[in-house]
């Protein structure tokens, strides 16, 4: 770590050239003695990156960034104080520290904060943050977490986010090709920890997360703005045959929930008609789970088709996700498309043969603000536009 970097006057130059590129910085010569330009650049890079995804780090002139790589697959501030409201008591262990952001947020809820960081550099890093940070009762090691943790007696919780160690398998995603490799050792962590609490990416599929863990007591799928950022996996010692799972979508001033338990899907029942007058989209983070027909049963909403995962209604009603006004209804024809042709308006596709790439560049498509056209198969089986406006909700 280099100090001098969190000068008065240095800090200051990285405010004033906050929207500018780091490559920038990094090709011109240091306005700073024993500051390079490179070590600018990634203050720079770091700094940029916080200002929106971690709001009191930005504001701090105290904090001290690492390399960019360790800040893409950090918690955001808004996830990690929700991942803090699930934890409580005296000691909590972070397996996986990283750059803090989990432990600062752990540190508001937990007595005791350990966090542990294989990289001595980026271990240095937290823990000088958390003082700056004023987060007094994180304790920060360099050491493996897991090795750790199973030395300890008995503790409340542990926290682990795996990583992947590599690419090579594309878009299949499985625990044991993380690391740490959870499975392989959760029945030894849950013999030290009352609760272990697991973030993985939103690829992983529930199923097998669950078969993988074994130990599942609750799911948390969590969305920001309507993208889903990362599942949450609460582990017990009590055998739990149907976990709770959740949906929660954080907006900038509310937080949108939605609670089933896993078996809900398999006893719903939902009804299927054609488009009402008003159409409602599920979140993301509902999406995920999977639930699309107890969440037709649930809201009391019809669905357009099995395979669709639109829902539509007389009422205007309650609905975990966006919904809309239905303007009119058009065939997916030479006809029904011509008056649709050159309009402005926002393309979704859901169960249809065209992508909105597709459909944007045969019909003219242009961007647009609260309208909307839905390409979808409805429950004739026959292909249709649903052409909305958006309602605020």
């Amino acid at each position: 770590m280099n100090l001098a970097l969190l000068q008065k006057e240095v800090q200051e130059f990285l405010v004033s050239h906050i929207t500018e590129k780091a490559t920038t910085i990094a090709l011109k010569k240091s306005p700073f003695k024993n500051i390079s330009s490179q070590e600018l650049a990634q203050q720079l890079v770091g700094k940029q990156k916080a200002k929106n995804k971690l709001p009191t780090w930005f504001k701090s002139l105290e904090v001290y960034y690492p390399p960019s790589l360790n800040l893409e697959q950090t918690s955001s501030e808004k996830t990690a104080k929700y991942k803090a409201c699930l934890i409580s008591g005296e000691t909590i262990i972070d397996c996986t520290g990283g750059f803090g952001i989990d432990c600062v947020a752990f540190s508001k809820t937990v007595k005791k904060v350990i966090h542990c960081e294989l990289n001595t550099t980026l271990q240095s890093i937290a823990a000088h943050n958390f003082k700056a940070l004023k987060a007094t009762n994180i304790h920060s090691i360099n050491n493996d977490g897991i090795k750790y943790a199973l030395l300890q007696e008995q503790i409340d919780c542990i926290y682990i986010d795996p990583s992947r160690r590599n690419d090579s398998k594309g878009k299949v995603f499985f625990l044991e090709d993380c690391t740490p490799n959870v499975p392989l050792v959760v029945d030894q962590l849950l013999e030290v920890a009352n609760t272990i609490l697991i973030k993985t990416a939103p690829i992983l599929d529930i199923s097998v997360g669950i078969e993988a863990l074994q130990y599942v007591k609750e799911i948390h799928v969590i969305a920001v703005h309507n993208e889903v950022k990362e599942l949450l996996w609460i582990l017990t010692k009590e055998e739990t045959i149907n976990p709770k799972i959740k949906a929660v979508t954080i907006f900038n001033k509310i937080t949108n929930t939605v609670s089933a338990t896993l078996g809900v899907e398999e006893q719903a029942v939902a009804r299927f008609t054609p488009p009402k007058r008003y159409l409602y989209e599920p979140y993301a983070s509902v999406m995920k789970l999977g639930v699309f027909n107890w969440i037709a049963q649930q809201f009391k909403v019809c669905k357009l088709h099995s395979q669709t995962h639109l829902y539509t209604s007389e009422e205007l009603l309650d609905f975990p996700g966006r919904r809309f006004k239905i303007k009119a209804v058009y065939p997916f024809n030479k006809s029904g498309m011509r008056p649709l042709i050159k309009t402005k308006t926002n393309v979704v596709t859901r169960n249809f043969k065209m992508s909105v790439a597709d459909l944007r560049k045969k019909y003219k498509l242009q961007e647009g603000l609260d309208r909307y056209l839905f390409f979808v198969t409805d429950c004739n089986e026959k292909s249709i536009v649903i052409d909305c406006l958006k309602n605020s909700n």
